[in-house]
């Protein structure tokens, strides 16, 4: 298993010198968030952990997590395991925790930590959905972490006393100043996910729909934003032919100066409405790991933005049992069948624009600011 031995010199107690902070972020936007943090922390905040080189110090890497639905989780268990053991030893030569995101993982690494020093302070940044499944695991997860940082308002009315809202990390890079969206543009931009499971279920669909888009607009120009991660190495294998496309690895970019987007599930749906670009949303799962979802989480709507959207109206009044089972949505999902190029391209030209830009606008106010400097601050108080 690559990387998983440990490195003794990132296990050590800190000097009076220094300020340790184990920090483990898996996901690719995880990561994002962290390197963004990261700028305005103090030089004396030595990051070790799992997080992207240029960021700290790794003990593991966030490529080796990297898993895709319910059916990849057994074929990893082995390397979770042991993967729990390391992390949580080099956490305890630390001085400070801050875990990111990916729950079923860290929700376990805290319980670890914490049986092992019960006083080592450990914040939670980026808390799991329990608003969307398992409400109970809000006292869990109070009962192990000593600071929630909420990235939604609306997520303070399910903890007693840890949690704060810090901002939406994405505002931090959004910022209301910029403007992004182009009607006039012709930018089509695909983005089939991070993951090869992911994108190769859309390839296919995206290189017919990009066809029909060129026979409608002769000067259409067509964005397919790759993950850095995947930049020199042999993409046919993963995207197929891709030379319609002009390609971009950076999705604030790749998403600039747009007329319209193709998204697929995830974080970048949210990016999309922040940065006001209009979109529609594409999935296909395998079909285990949709039913399996499906059984758990009873939601009509999987899109980030519809989700917090409806939150958003139901704190404003809005007669709607929960957030994600309202009817009102600021953009349409396709998913599994649904999920071909005649539907994309049926929901491209029946956008509701102004809908839309006007339902994006509150979001943002909804939000208010980025998140980077208060969890600084917090991350850094006693």
């Amino acid at each position: 298993m690559q990387n998983i031995t440990t490195n003794k010199d990132l296990i050590t107690k800190s000097s009076t010198k220094e300020l340790k902070i184990f920090v483990s972020a898996l996901e690719p936007s995880s990561n994002l968030h962290l390197r963004n943090l990261a700028k305005v922390l103090p030089e004396s905040c030595t990051l070790i952990g799992v997080c992207e080189s240029e960021i700290g110090r790794q003990v593991l890497s966030p490529s080796e997590f990297a898993i895709m639905g319910f059916s990849d989780v057994a074929k990893k268990i082995l390397f979770f395991k042991e993967a729990m053991q390391i992390l949580s030893e080099a956490a305890l030569t630390c001085d400070k925790i801050l875990l990111m995101d990916s729950s079923s993982f860290h929700l376990r690494l805290a319980k670890k930590i914490r049986e092992k020093n019960p006083n080592i302070p450990i914040m939670y940044y980026i808390l799991p959905q329990v608003w969307a499944w398992k409400e109970w695991r809000a006292k869990e997860i109070e009962r192990l972490f000593d600071k929630l940082a909420c990235i939604w308002p609306f997520e303070l009315h399910y903890y007693e006393k840890k949690a704060r809202y810090v901002g939406h990390p994405l505002l931090d890079i959004y910022t209301e100043s910029k403007q992004f969206y182009n009607k006039d543009s012709n930018i089509f931009v695909f983005m089939p996910g991070s993951r090869k499971s992911e994108i190769k279920k859309l390839m296919n669909d995206y290189r017919i729909l990009a066809k029909k888009l060129l026979e409608k607009h002769e000067n259409a120009i067509l964005r397919l934003i790759i993950p850095e991660k995947f930049r020199g190495t042999k993409m046919m294998e993963i995207y197929g032919n891709i030379d319609m496309f002009h390609i971009v690895y950076n999705t604030q970019e790749g998403l600039s100066n747009a007329s319209f987007a193709f998204v697929c599930a995830g974080t970048a749906t949210l990016e999309a409405s922040l940065m006001q670009i209009p979109f529609v949303l594409v999935y296909r799962a395998k079909w285990i790991d949709y039913f399996i979802a499906r059984m758990f989480v009873k939601l009509n709507f999987v899109g980030l933005a519809n989700i917090i959207y409806q939150a958003m109206l139901k704190e404003n009044g809005k007669d709607i049992k929960k957030a994600g089972l309202g009817d009102d949505y600021l953009h349409e999902e396709l998913l599994q069948n649904d999920c071909n190029a005649k539907n994309m391209l049926k929901a491209y030209e029946n956008f509701e624009y102004e809908r839309y830009f006007e339902g994006t606008s509150t979001l943002r106010k909804y939000l208010k600011h980025g998140s980077k400097d208060n969890v600084a601050k917090w991350l850094l108080e006693p």
